[in-house]
């Protein structure tokens, strides 16, 4: 498990300049999550301001990032519709996976022990052939090995095992996946 990483008010870095934020803040809403049919231009953008995208992805109208730099993405994987990907720290999503509509990726959260409520940064992991269905969530550092899935609503908090499929809040192993 990555290990965590405090942050206080004020001392989060986003990676790029506040000019390079704001830009992404700006054309985001015009191009990425448009409702422009296509995956072209959103590779372009997504492209433009970091991101590392495999031959084949699939981006769908919709789609939140919130730091590009910070996303990889394999080839021939599908984003769905108004899926989120939260990315205060890497999220690397492997070939040939699906991120059906809905989904919601979150690499961050709060200490609630500390006065400060310092922010808490942790990676998420999808490797090669995952699953995340409709309507599901995926927390901070969270792995969903080779060929897992997490069915609809789902909230993932802890590693999935390959070619298993979860379920629930939180999600637990309900069969292997052949």
């Amino acid at each position: 498990m990555p290990e965590l990483q405090h942050y206080s008010v004020g001392d989060f870095h986003r990676g790029r300049s506040l000019f390079v934020f704001v830009l992404w803040t700006i054309l985001q809403p015009l191009l990425l999550t448009s409702w422009l049919p296509g995956s072209r231009h959103r590779h372009f953008l997504l492209r433009v301001f970091g991101a590392r995208l495999g031959v084949g992805a699939v981006i769908k109208p919709g789609v939140r990032v919130k730091f590009p730099w910070r996303l990889q993405v394999g080839a021939y994987t599908w984003i769905g519709e108004d899926v989120w990907i939260d990315n205060l720290a890497n999220v690397e999503i492997g070939s040939n996976c699906c991120l059906s509509q809905g989904a919601y990726l979150c690499t961050g959260s709060h200490d609630w022990s500390r006065i400060g409520f310092d922010l808490i940064r942790r990676p998420i992991r999808i490797e090669n052939g995952a699953w995340i269905a409709a309507m599901a969530s995926v927390g901070p550092g969270v792995t969903l090995g080779k060929g897992a899935v997490l069915t609809f609503g789902s909230v993932a908090t802890s590693d999935l095992a390959p070619w298993s499929i979860y379920s629930g809040n939180p999600a637990t192993f309900l069969r292997s996946r052949t």
